[in-house]
């Protein structure tokens, strides 16, 4: 019938290759086209396509063509939000916009509301004898008992995506048996592989395997699939943070976790694994917030504090932790209330909400010491401790929130906690005047972090050392501890604190009459876009302004200052007034070279140019000293200025 003749035949909706080769053509000059759920990976001479989603625009194009352009085009944010709920899958779109096409006292915007329902969407996204639910349970239906166990169990989980190793986990199986069950679900159509060894659900996909979980797997079955997950979450990230931070004794105080969690054979893996992970941990640590689960989801957070201390992941840490602490609350829970707080007082702190990071400490605080927490106490201490040093008058309760910090973590032998609070201290004491005792404290806590190895931590002992030594005027020694900092900071990946230290750099340069450094630095510092929130990006704009100016590069400078006021005023800061004076008229720089000057904070962060100091041969300033009641011997000299967040 075929001979002589060019014929492409459709075979459609086909059950697997077995089905269709009896009818393929063997005539030269014809195809079949063949469109099936199953990837037909055994059907020889086949070339095989994946069709992929709509792109948006498509999806509305698609939904306005059924409902017209009359009823879309006045809520077309509502039509956006109803080919999203499709999931830009074209099945959907059609029986989405055939439901509305066919109710005319619907807006746009009810249709919307409905399918904003997850656990109503699938039931919403029927007409006639056409239905999502239907065309997802053709495909189920083929399923063997295993592969159908697999689809349910892994649909429970928030995230994105899951880890292979993360769904061996939930599945209970090892990682090569695991592997080859989810690759026969991806040929089965009903999961994406996103990445090697990474796996997803399409968003309406992920409601149907939620759907038959509850059906077909019973609650404890469910509860216990999530808490599996939240353990090997849980172990994993304790073992990251006890990586970056050896000698740290927060694992100890962890609650324990069923499962072993994964073993990095370097510090690059543990991070890599962390920041890939992100999204899905937190996700985990959101789902976990209830029951008797919520202990676990605010441990979780405290383990995977490098992704608030990162900048990169603040906003969406800070917002699981918020719904941990208020779940907690809600239900009573002490201790987990008191550690999610502790980690809201962290990244406010480092975002720079000091009054929002404060009432967090002093509340995570109490809770903690109710229940002896030492964990809670001691960081809950540091925080009050730095926020009180920020303020740049509350002098006396920032030493006394330090000096208790540094007996909560001694409580408990944490070395690293109290090296912490050690050069916290130390930072006080800059702003205080109490030079020599800052710089005393500030080599402790580097003696500290230094025996426990090259971590995190010893990057924040050096960047404490730095600025107490720049308040020294050693500032040759200074720039040695922020360089290595800056180094260390990079090498585990914090951005937040690669951009403090660049403007800390900043700082100490120009005071040595190194304008183009210094200029480098905190154009850096704000190319990071992570250096404490807009008031700290403000400060750096101040600082850039000041360089910019000794290089005679008045117009950039007067740029920087603007764009700083503006910040000042919309945030209501004092600092406002400073660079307001920094912008008034001036006489014209006429080039000449100037002697080294030291440039010194005003008590809210902002440089201020001071008197010229003559300069050392190694770049030190000299200095004089008084005693003062107590032990420490102070010099005359204020500080350099302070950051968010702590050591």
């Amino acid at each position: 019938m075929l001979d002589g003749r060019q014929v492409l035949t459709l075979l459609d909706n086909a059950r697997d290759a077995a089905q269709v080769r009896p009818l393929l053509p063997g005539t030269e000059g014809c195809a079949a086209l063949i469109t099936s759920r199953t990837r037909m990976v055994d059907l020889e001479s086949a070339h095989l396509v994946d069709l992929d989603v709509m792109s948006p625009e498509e999806a509305l194009a698609l939904f306005t063509r059924i409902v017209g352009d009359e009823r879309v085009v006045s809520e077309r944010d509502a039509a956006m939000d109803v080919v999203a709920a499709c999931g830009f899958l074209p099945l959907a779109i059609r029986i989405a916009a055939s439901r509305l096409a066919s109710r005319r006292t619907w807006t746009v915007s009810t249709l919307a509301h409905k399918l904003a329902n997850q656990r109503r969407r699938l039931d919403e996204l029927r007409a006639g004898d056409l239905a999502v639910r239907a065309t997802f349970a053709l495909g189920y239906g083929q399923l063997e008992p295993s592969q159908a166990r697999a689809f349910r169990l892994l649909g429970l989980a928030d995230g994105p995506d899951i880890s292979l190793a993360a769904a061996a986990v939930v599945l209970e199986m090892d990682t090569l048996d695991a592997e080859e069950l989810l690759e026969s679900l991806v040929d089965a159509s009903l999961l994406e592989s996103a990445a090697p060894g990474r796996y997803r659900y399409h968003d309406l996909v992920r409601l149907y395997a939620r759907d038959c979980a509850e059906r077909h797997q019973s609650a404890a079955d469910r509860e216990a699939a999530l808490s599996r997950l939240l353990d090997f979450y849980l172990a994993t990230a304790a073992r990251v943070y006890a990586m970056e931070r050896p000698g740290d004794r927060l694992g100890d105080h962890l609650a324990p976790a069923s499962q072993p969690g994964l073993v990095f054979p370097h510090q690059d893996a543990a991070l890599d694994w962390l920041f890939t992970e992100a999204d899905c941990l937190l996700a985990c640590a959101q789902q976990a917030a209830s029951g008797s689960t919520l202990d676990r989801a605010a441990d979780l957070l405290l383990a995977a504090m490098d992704l608030a201390e990162s900048g990169a992941n603040a906003p969406r840490y800070e917002a699981v932790a918020r719904v941990v602490s208020e779940t907690a609350h809600t239900v009573g829970d002490t201790r987990a209330e008191g550690r999610a707080r502790t980690c809201l007082a962290k990244v406010r702190n480092l975002t720079g909400r000091l009054e929002e990071a404060d009432a967090q400490a002093e509340r995570a605080l109490a809770l903690g010491s109710a229940v002896k927490d030492y964990v809670t106490m001691g960081r809950a201490l540091t925080e009050r401790g730095i926020i009180a040093h920020l303020s740049r008058t509350r002098w006396d309760d920032a030493e006394r929130h330090f000096l208790r910090a540094i007996d909560a973590y001694r409580a408990v032998d944490d070395q690293p906690g109290e090296a912490s609070a050690l050069c916290n201290l130390s930072r006080a004491y800059v702003e205080m005047g109490r030079i020599d005792s800052a710089v005393d404290l500030a080599r402790q806590g580097v003696r500290i972090y230094g025996s426990l190895g090259r971590t995190l931590r010893l990057a924040n002992g050096k960047y404490a050392l730095g600025i107490a030594l720049t308040g020294a005027g050693s500032l040759t020694q200074a720039l040695e501890q922020l360089t290595e900092a800056l180094g260390l900071f990079r090498e585990h990946r914090q951005p937040l604190w690669e951009g403090m230290t660049h403007q800390r750099l900043a700082e100490a340069h120009l005071s040595i009459g190194r304008p183009a450094e210094a200029a480098t630095h905190a154009e850096q510092a704000l190319a990071l876009r992570g250096i404490g929130g807009e008031w700290r990006r403000a400060i750096v704009l101040t600082l850039l302004g000041k360089a910019l100016l000794e290089l005679g590069q008045n117009e950039r400078a007067d740029a920087c200052w603007r764009e700083a006021l503006s910040i000042h005023q919309r945030l209501g800061t004092p600092e406002a007034e400073d660079v307001r004076r920094l912008l008034a008229p001036r006489p014209p720089h006429n080039g000449a070279t100037r002697r080294p000057f030291i440039n010194r904070l005003s008590p809210s962060g902002s440089l201020s140019s001071g008197r010229p100091v003559p300069a050392g041969a190694d770049g030190s300033v000299a200095r004089s000293h008084r005693k003062v009641d107590g032990p420490f011997e102070t010099s005359v000299r204020r500080p350099t200025g302070e950051s968010p967040g702590g050591c």
